[in-house]
């Protein structure tokens, strides 16, 4: 978090409280976590706080408008392809790992049968998934969601010069002191971090990219990455390597990403020229970008 118009540090501080206190409400990894009790509870009711139940309303909304791509029932499915952890813990440069790692077919498909967030039942806000072995996975939506609630707390305290940045999901407020809008780097796919394809200038707004290269290992030189498939439970293969979406919110720029990525290069433009107020880039495996038709307009992307 770099704040600008003010050296008081107990502001990014409180940012830091916020987000430590999110991930103990929303994270599946962390045992004590609403999440983690759902997921827990077999079926029965769990009571949550208004925070989580916002954010998993979210996850039923974003399910519906992506016909089920988007699916925060996932956690079963990701939690078998762990692709997090193994790539992580990949000895060789190039991230190849021995073909044991990979789940077999007869185990992704009794994880998929698990995935399907019209399972989720609320009541006020108490929480059950009817499917017992079904669980949840808020990580395609939590970054975003703490990134807009830092931003509100900061607006709230009247910071109006900023940048968010949860790695992944960039979020700025307002503009710089001299006027100028923020030039945002767009991460450019399997270079070094930092490395950018090209700068998006935006006034107050977020910048959310999901590529294949954030988290993958190989098996035999074939990628499999931790963007999963609610069609078959595999890595999702289109020839895309990345999708960017630039929104006013961070937690739609996340869910958007995904569900672009899932939807492919044709009808995940598609849904992003259909949707107000949202641009997108999309890298194909060729190296060519693609914009949406807002990109040189209202949003400036220079390479």
């Amino acid at each position: 978090v770099t704040l600008y118009g003010t050296s008081d540090e107990s502001y990014i501080d409180e940012c830091f409280s916020l987000a430590d206190r999110y991930e103990h409400l929303l994270s599946n990894t962390i045992e004590d976590s609403e999440i983690s009790k759902i997921n827990a509870a077999k079926g029965s009711y769990v009571t949550v706080s208004d925070e989580t139940l916002t954010l998993i309303k979210a996850g039923i909304s974003y399910g519906d408008l992506s016909n089920g791509k988007f699916d925060i029932t996932i956690g079963g499915l990701s939690d078998l392809w762990n692709i997090s952890f193994i790539a992580e813990n990949a000895k060789s440069e190039d991230n190849e790992v021995d073909a044991s790692v990979l789940p077999s077919k007869d185990e992704i498909a009794e994880a998929l049968s698990h995935v399907n967030y019209k399972n989720i039942e609320i009541k006020g806000n108490d929480v059950r998934i009817l499917d017992p072995q079904a669980k949840l996975d808020l990580g395609g939506i939590a970054k975003g969601y703490i990134a807009d609630q830092m931003k509100a707390y900061l607006q709230k305290e009247g910071i109006s010069e900023g940048i968010i940045n949860l790695g992944g999901n960039v979020l700025t407020l307002g503009k710089k002191e001299n006027g100028d809008t923020y030039s945002i780097g767009v991460q450019k796919p399997f270079a070094e971090s930092g490395a950018s394809l090209g700068i998006v200038k935006v006034p107050d707004a977020s910048v959310v990219s999901s590529g294949i290269y954030e988290r993958y290992y190989r098996v035999n030189g074939k990628i499999y990455h931790h963007l999963l498939s609610t069609e078959n439970g595999y890595p999702i293969e289109n020839n895309l390597y990345q999708v960017t979406i630039i929104s006013q919110s961070s937690m739609d720029g996340d869910a958007l990403s995904t569900t672009c990525f899932a939807l492919g290069l044709t009808d995940g433009m598609q849904l992003i020229e259909d949707t107000d107020n949202v641009e997108a880039i999309f890298v194909t495996d060729d190296g060519e970008i693609h914009y949406s038709s807002g990109i040189g307009k209202s949003i400036q992307f220079e390479q």
